[in-house]
């Protein structure tokens, strides 16, 4: 098909007459050169692919119009440049890709088109564990672990590989996904097929945001609307406001990248920007580094933004040139952003385009702090911690409650650990991990916690050794700037040995804690307490035994885990007492800004990147010597408990079904406020006690055997036992936290799992109630997965995390919201009801829907299907099947 705007493609350099660019100043529009620099990135790709067809010419001509229609609830498409997965999301993936070569073979199709046309990257990295946490080898043991665990899933994810075509895979051991697509995978701009245009990425991470630090505009799908993005199909999407984020003044020099983020989240979050893209902008942008900038951009879904985007400048081309990428696509790279008006200068404020909305920080007025004890958003100051913890301790059960009675404030439990007597009390810290993404990336916080660490080794400190401590580094060239700057031995004398390369401890593989610790903890009923340079710190997350949770930086958690508890004014109390007597306080240890560069400088250099990166494809030894099939079909092994081929698509008929109401529906679960995809999805350890491991020992296995739900995300049968096991769970029908309901019919109070199969053999429908920002947390597509498999029609909330609603939609599930001021308390539900669904035969996007309950009340619901494609997808019972029958026909 023609594009329309083939009259603005020219060359970037004539003595190179192929490779060409679509020069959107020719559009000689005044509107473009006001359009926020990431909405100009929604442009170009609307015009590169405007046929007509899956782009049209009014697409093109609403992005233009931006400032119009920002308001207006318009959807146009995306067709990002690339997707990215992790494992956890990426076997689910790879599965349902096998299992719709199947399908479209069962249909007539041909099943080799069932392939990635857009090209995919999948980093595998949330395999690993903290098995083992002290001594030099601590790394090869968790490896070897993390193979002899997930060799069967391994061999998948290669077969994967070599039997789809534009998908590569890079193997364990290597690094974070996100800090990989930083340090490597990242283009900012691509060269491919003769064209120059804008690099861009989903993927099925919520942190996928990251990369918006380095320019390039990206963030997390589900794994299902990622899926349909790989086989061809752009991404549906309401054109967002964009808040302008205005950063002025230089930080104070005790000020980490972490405190700026933290404070960020906080702020945003009370402005309120869900669903909106935010761009940064002023003179403080050009103070911070790429590393900083991408740190910021992590936590993106923390404050409930799609986008975090920092514009490409003069320092993004210089990261470029540091991670030791290539110099002549580096100046390929600038003249293209030139040459569209898409290179930023921040100082200039001319430059300054239309905002929705702008709000300032003075990046001056941030102090050190963390978040906690149960959310991101929650940030206190350093100075604060001891005080906010003590008032939590009695708080109401909440965020920021733990209801410890105030006679039971200051218990301690004595415990033996290695034949020596040690004793826990509310607060003490049991975790300290230097893990994720969010700050591993970052040279400044991670040199900095180096260099405390050897400060406090000098001044005579030591960390308790019950304290499960850990350093997972984002890729392989941290840990050689750690090493070559001579920091990497008092870390290690500290505890903080490199456990592994992959997420660890901020997605819940923090390993089991020592017998006497747990027996401790439980015997007094103690708030213990996890620190973590993570992004993530929701209840149940971490570790089961850690009811307090707190993010802070890299030298935060070294500096916590000396003093061996959260109840301590750094200013006031020391952080310990040398073997002279001698008081050492914080201030005492703490690295200078000015220390820090001086390091960094000297010692983060491009050939580190080049000499990492070069190899990490083929580094892996174990994964080199994986035999894989190499059928373009799955041949599925019916004994397998890790990759199963999935029911979504038994009984697909290339005719659609018409859509029906939802008559007489039992309610699963009444849920409340801030429902996470930890709480929905499986994730963590698999309990013995529970429904999957009756599953997994009904197959033949032992405790020891069972791996962690993330491992086991290619199989349904595993999975669908999981939903909703996590064991913070708060179900209104139950007295008490866990993954339990009530069966109505009966009245037995049975885990989800068994309830759902009662109903499902009675042939009931069912329904989750559920208040404001369900499922807000990491990307997790077995979040709708899993509850279409309990047989979930609907879930009815006051409001929803943007990806989970879109996985809901690609699922096949209902997203009912109440109206505005209505919930179920004003509604007078009980869940105890049942409820018929009344869908009209012609749907609208975003229609109210009639809502009968069999007490005879009637009300009304939002039926949250955005866009046409979103119908369209509901109507084929679901994406898979639309790409199915697509590809069939």
């Amino acid at each position: 098909m023609s594009n329309h705007f083939v009259r603005i493609v020219e060359p970037l350099d004539p003595k190179e007459p192929l490779k060409k660019f679509f020069n959107l100043n020719k559009l000689e529009d005044a509107r473009y050169a006001r359009l926020p620099f990431s909405i100009r990135v929604l442009l170009e790709a609307a015009v590169r692919n405007c046929d007509d067809f899956l782009v049209k010419k009014e697409d093109v001509e609403n992005i233009l119009n931006w400032k119009v229609v920002q308001y207006k609830n318009v959807e146009v498409p995306f067709k990002p440049a690339r997707v990215i997965l992790q494992d956890f999301t990426g076997v689910p993936a790879v599965v349902d890709f096998a299992a719709m070569r199947d399908a479209v073979k069962k249909l007539g199709g041909d099943p080799e088109k069932i392939n990635p046309i857009c090209p995919a990257d999948l980093v595998i990295d949330h395999s690993i564990q903290v098995d083992f946490n002290r001594g030099s080898d601590s790394l090869q043991k968790n490896q070897d672990l993390e193979f002899e665990r997930n060799k069967e899933r391994f061999e998948f994810l290669k077969w994967g590989s070599q039997a789809f075509q534009n998908m590569r895979i890079i193997p364990p051991g290597s690094g974070i996904i996100h800090q990989v697509n930083l340090e490597y995978l990242a283009r900012v701009v691509f060269d491919q097929d003769g064209y120059y245009y804008p690099d861009s990425v989903v993927g099925t991470d919520s942190h996928t945001t990251m990369i918006d630090g380095l320019g390039v505009l990206g963030w997390g799908v589900g794994g299902i609307e990622a899926e349909a993005v790989m086989l061809g199909q752009p991404i549906s999407m309401v054109l967002p406001e964009v808040v302008g984020y205005k950063l002025l003044g230089n930080p104070q020099p005790l000020v980490t990248s972490t405190d700026i983020v933290l404070t960020i989240t906080k702020h945003l979050r009370q402005v309120g920007v869900v669903g909106k893209f935010v761009e940064f902008f002023g003179p403080g942008v050009a103070q911070l580094s790429i590393a900083d900038r991408a740190t910021i951009a992590n936590m993106c879904p923390e404050y409930g933004a799609t986008a975090a985007y920092f514009p490409v400048d003069d320092i993004s081309i210089g990261y470029l040139m540091q991670t030791g990428r290539d110099k002549e696509k580096i100046m390929c790279t600038r003249k293209y952003l030139e040459a569209v008006g898409m290179l930023r200068d921040f100082k200039n404020s001319a430059q300054d385009p239309d905002f929705t909305q702008v709000v300032e920080l003075d990046l001056h007025t941030v102090v050190p702090c963390c978040s906690g004890p149960k959310r991101p958003q929650d940030k206190v100051a350093i100075s604060d911690m001891k005080k906010d913890f003590e008032t939590c301790l009695g708080a109401k059960q909440g965020f920021k409650g733990f209801q410890i009675a105030p006679d039971f404030h200051n218990n301690k439990v004595k415990f033996t650990f290695d034949g020596c007597d040690f004793e826990l009390a509310h607060g003490s810290v049991v975790i300290a991990a230097i893990t994720s993404c969010t700050n591993t990336s970052n040279p400044s916080v991670m040199l900095g916690a180096g260099l405390l660490a050897k400060k406090a080794v000098e001044a005579g400190l030591t960390v308790k050794p019950y304290v499960k401590t850990s350093l997972s580094p984002g890729s392989g060239v941290v840990t050689y700037y750690l090493r070559e700057s001579g920091v990497m031995h008092y870390l290690s004398q500290l505890g903080f040995d490199v456990v592994g390369y992959g997420c660890m401890t901020c997605i819940g593989n923090s390993g089991p804690l020592p017998e006497s610790v747990v027996e401790a903890i439980t015997k007094g009923d103690l708030v213990a307490v996890g620190v973590l340079s993570g992004n993530r710190n929701f209840e149940g997350r971490v570790h089961p035994n850690t009811r307090a949770n707190y993010l802070a930086s890299p030298p935060l958690v070294i500096a916590y885990a000396i003093a061996g508890t959260i109840r301590i004014d750094f200013e006031k109390e020391p952080l310990g007492i040398n073997a002279s007597g001698k008081k050492i306080f914080l201030k005492d240890i703490w690295p200078t800004r000015n220390e820090i560069q001086a390091v960094e400088h000297q010692f983060v250099i491009p050939g580190m990147f080049k000499e990492v990166y070069q190899k990490i494809e083929t580094v892996n030894k174990s994964w080199n010597a994986l035999d894989a099939p190499s059928d373009k079909l799955y041949t599925w092994n019916p004994k397998s408990t890790y990759i199963k081929s999935p029911p979504f698509f038994d009984g697909l008929t290339l005719a659609l079904q018409t859509p029906k109401s939802i008559e007489d529906a039992y309610v699963l679960l009444n849920l409340g406020d801030s429902v996470t995809t930890d709480h929905i999805s499986p994730a963590g350890n698999i309990a013995r006690n529970s429904p999957a491991a009756r599953y997994l020992t009904s197959r033949g296995l032992t405790p020891r055997e069972f791996n962690s739900y993330g491992s086991r995300r290619g199989n349904d049968a595993v999975m669908a036992r999981g939903t909703f096991a996590n064991i913070r769970l708060v179900n209104k029908f139950i007295n008490k936290q866990g993954p339990q309901t009530v069966h109505f019919p009966s009245g037995e109070t049975l885990d989800v799992f068994d309830a759902a199969e009662r109903y499902k053999q009675a042939g009931r429908p069912l329904i989750v109630l559920a208040g404001k920002e369900y499922g807000a947390g990491s990307s997790r597509d077995w979040a709708a997965k899993g509850p279409f498999l309990l047989g979930v029609k609907a879930v009815l909330a006051e409001s929803y995390e943007r990806i989970h609603r879109s996985n809901l939609v690609g699922m096949g599930v209902i997203p009912l919201q109440y109206l505005p001021g209505e919930d179920a308390e004003t509604l007078g539900l009980t869940g105890r009801e049942r409820y018929t669904i009344i869908l009209p035969e012609k749907l609208k996007p975003q229609m109210n829907v009639q809502i009968k309950l069999d007490t005879g009340k009637t009300f009304h619901a939002t039926m949250r299907f955005d866009t046409d494609v979103e119908l369209t997808y509901f109507h084929n019972g679901g994406i898979l099947n639309y790409m199915i029958r697509k590809m069939a026909s």
